[in-house]
């Protein structure tokens, strides 16, 4: 349908519910037009061993005083398990392409240190400490603590290869060092004297990081030659290895064409399961730079005009996946390879972390949760594209979900954002329109604009389970909701996380429960439509039996 044609429809339906205020945005739920399962590695997660990451987050040792299983920290565990993560991303990030996975195995007392590489960034808070875990590793976690860590949340591991200073056989012993039979290879029986005898069966291996840049600044025809090198005659030992590939930096289309067009021409589409693609939301007066730090917005304390500006630029999402997957279909018309998104989220200037040790570690308000409920309503509409996404990252860092700093610990609202999402998890996702209008601002003297409205939905069986994102900082939206090939609603719950139109609104060390998610919401039901009232700044899910 058209957009003209489906304004005019919503306009039409707008007095439905009679006695309520006139309906201005519309959402069509087609039951009976799925897209794709939405794969739970969509519900990703990445830890790099950058700033208070692992050391203070994941980390805390096993003779710590903070409760913890095996050194990890149990408070993040149990959280972090409730959500139901699909995959944690491990070690890196840059950080990846710098690390030897030989330095993190064995008894912990003799494990090297080394320069983190991120020890020298220009980002470090004031007043970080010159030494330390941070900046430099002693390696206590490593491989084993990695994969240990994803069984105890329920979570597939996902390990990304240095390609841009290790070798490919360097790759395919780490492969063997996880994966082998026990007893059967020298680094098995390397793996249960750690105390490990059975393998971790890892699946997702990503063939460096960001390969353009920091993984060894290569154009995508050298990169190629590393990914072919190191990817091809892995033992696999019985498992269905899955590569994933070093993409592009957010919008650089020729990155892909390139390679997929040198990759075509001896086939390889067989043996990439995932195409990697990174993208960062911040603020930049006047376009992006290349400068991490000119530019970017504040995380708290931002004027509302960057409320727009950041919401818009995550909201390109939806043009990277579409014009990629395009891309990718001219060579693997199949298409054999999805999309793994395996980096994506707000990137703000520094001045907000919890701890001077967490580099890069930003404060995280309601416009991360809008930001988050959007672009997972876009991965959910591009379920037959998009098999993996990674937020970036999961603790003390960018947009994290939680915050930890020595005995402290606290969720952000965009944790109970994937908290309240989880529900979407293997479902089929159907097909969803949207009627709103646009909400306009100005962006550098120009005018710009942001939809006004976010939604996806997904089913299984008789249960549906509807999310919408109302990223108008200023007003509430009366929703009509209609329920296209259902016969009638039966029951429905609704739950919502907002503020109060409070846009600044975040959860503290102090007040840990200042931005949580409410029950008890209502909406009106009539036939197969509902009516509902989104608060300004929220984000809010449905769970609808359909009659």
């Amino acid at each position: 349908m058209r957009r003209r044609d489906f304004l005019t429809t919503a306009t039409a339906a707008a007095g439905l519910m009679h006695g309520q205020q006139t309906a201005n945005a519309r959402v069509e739920v087609l039951v009976n037009e799925p897209i794709g399962r939405i794969a739970p590695e969509i519900y990703g997660h990445f830890v790099e061993h950058l700033g208070g990451v692992v050391y203070d987050g994941v980390w805390v040792g096993v003779e710590s005083k903070i409760p913890n299983v095996g050194g990890l920290r149990k408070q993040l565990i149990d959280a972090f398990a409730k959500i139901k993560p699909g995959v944690v991303r491990w070690p890196g990030g840059c950080f990846a392409d710098s690390y030897n996975w030989r330095d993190g195995i064995g008894p912990r007392n003799t494990r090297p240190k080394r320069a983190n590489f991120w020890a020298g960034s220009n980002e470090w808070p004031e007043g970080a400490p010159k030494d330390g875990p941070t900046r430099y590793d002693p390696n206590w976690f490593g491989t084993v603590e990695f994969l240990r860590f994803a069984k105890a949340v329920g979570a597939k591991p996902y390990l990304a290869a240095n390609v841009r200073s290790l070798t490919a056989r360097d790759f395919y012993e780490w492969v063997d060092y996880c994966n082998a039979p026990a007893g059967t290879t020298t680094l098995a029986e390397q793996r249960e004297a750690h105390g490990a005898k059975e393998p971790f069966n890892v699946e997702y291996w990503g063939v460096g990081n960001e390969s353009w840049g920091c993984g060894g600044s290569f154009n995508p025809e050298e990169y190629l030659v590393e990914y072919r090198r190191f990817s091809e005659w892995v033992p696999k030992f019985g498992l269905p290895l899955k590569y994933i590939g070093s993409g592009p930096n957010s919008g650089d289309l020729s990155w892909t064409r390139r390679f997929f067009d040198k990759l075509s021409q001896k086939g390889g589409f067989g043996g990439m399961w995932g195409w990697g693609l990174h993208h960062y939301s911040w603020n930049v007066s006047g376009g992006r730079t290349t400068d991490w730090v000119a530019g970017k917005g504040a995380a708290i304390g931002y004027p509302e005009n960057e409320w727009y500006e950041l919401l818009s630029d995550a909201d390109k999402m939806e043009h990277l996946i579409t014009a990629n997957w395009a891309i990718m279909g001219e060579f693997d018309k199949q298409h054999r390879v999805k999309l793994a998104v395996d980096e994506w989220g707000a990137w703000f200037r520094p001045g907000s972390s919890v701890a001077s040790t967490h580099l890069l570690g930003q404060q995280s308000t309601m416009r991360d949760a809008v930001l988050a409920g959007m672009t997972l309503d876009t991965f959910h509409r591009h379920a037959d594209k998009v098999a993996m996404a990674n937020i970036a990252q999961l603790v003390n860092c960018l947009q994290a979900l939680f915050f930890a700093h020595e005995d402290k610990f606290a969720t952000t609202p965009t944790y109970h954002v994937f908290d309240m999402y989880a529900a979407h998890q293997g479902k089929q996702s159907l097909r969803t329109m949207v009627a709103c209008d646009d909400l306009r601002f100005d962006r550098h003297g120009k005018q710009a604009s942001l939809r006004g409205l976010s939604a996806s939905a997904s089913m299984e069986e008789k249960t549906l389970i509807l999310t919408i994102t109302n990223p108008d900082p200023k007003a509430a939206r009366e929703v009509d909701v209609q329920f296209r090939g259902a016969a009638g609603i039966g029951s429905q719950q609704v739950s919502v996380l907002e503020a109060g139109g409070d846009i600044q609104a975040h959860n503290t060390f102090a007040a840990p429960n200042r931005v949580v998610v409410k029950s008890g919401a209502t909406a009106a039901i009539n036939g197969s439509t509902l009516r509902y009232r989104a608060p300004a700044a929220s984000v809010s899910k449905f769970e609808v039996t359909l009659a």
